[in-house]
């Protein structure tokens, strides 16, 4: 399982280069995306005012349809488009599609973050059949909650869930590409990547404050991916793919 963001989806070349390695793995495969910058934009050009929080865009109803054609239209069928060019046969969903990702509208103190939904199922049996059919899935980031609303999905959390479910029946690997080449002892320093990360060590670092802020979320969701039976995770480029499946670049998150 390979979960990309928007340094890939808004480079043309880099999309295109990453989905000739991604489709080239031989294994069973899920790839899921974020959205990048083109909802952004296009909410700009539409006059739709955007807000975040943490991170996280607030979803209101002018943003949901926005993210709905961009995500889960646009960027999500161009992905399959040009894995079928290379010879993958893949399938663009969302949550809503399949019964498959079942999530709630998110309700954290007095913050109302909109349509932005929280997982609370992911349908182990209708993803085992979709990929033991020979199927590539190329999920977008969206759920809904089974009343008839979709809802805006945090990419990296849709990645985390499917793997966590599916770890039970398959040995799941799970990638997280992002802008840095793995996790770094030093932010200002990409060649101090850290090639492979246990829990204790990774207690460590966090205790004399030598992994940045920014990378405890992140790494705290990829341990609890573990925990949960994910045999392990990698953290990297998406342009180094095919060493990161190989274990020559990234950090590798496992048990040991």
């Amino acid at each position: 399982m390979v979960k990309i963001g928007g340094n890939i989806i808004d480079d043309e070349q880099l999309l295109s280069s990453f989905l000739k390695k991604f489709a080239a793995i031989s294994d069973k495969k899920i790839l899921i995306h974020g959205g990048g910058k083109l909802a952004t934009r296009m909410a700009e050009k539409m006059g739709v005012s955007q807000q975040m929080i943490d991170g996280r865009r607030i979803t209101d109803a002018e943003t949901l349809k926005i993210v709905t054609m961009v995500y889960a239209g646009y960027i999500n069928k161009n992905i399959v488009a040009q894995l079928q060019s290379v010879q993958c046969n893949a399938l663009g969903i969302t949550g809503a599609d399949g019964n498959s990702i079942l999530s709630h509208k998110r309700e954290k103190g007095n913050i109302d973050y909109g349509f932005a939904g929280d997982i609370d199922r992911v349908d182990v049996s209708w993803f085992t059949q979709q990929l033991l059919s020979g199927q590539t899935l190329v999920v977008a980031p969206l759920t809904h909650d089974a009343k008839g609303q979709l809802l805006n999905t945090n990419a990296d959390t849709i990645a985390q869930e499917i793997g966590k479910a599916l770890s039970s029946l398959f040995h799941v690997v799970l990638i997280y590409s992002f802008e840095k080449p793995g996790v770094l002892q030093d932010v200002e320093n990409e060649n101090t990547v850290i090639r492979k990360l246990h829990v204790g060590y990774y207690q460590e670092l966090k205790e004399t404050e030598k992994i940045f802020a920014g990378m405890i979320p992140k790494l705290d969701n990829a341990f609890k991916a573990i925990e949960a039976g994910v045999e392990k995770v990698i953290i990297g480029k998406a342009e180094e793919l095919d060493m990161l499946i190989s274990g020559n670049a990234g950090t590798t998150i496992s048990h040991e």
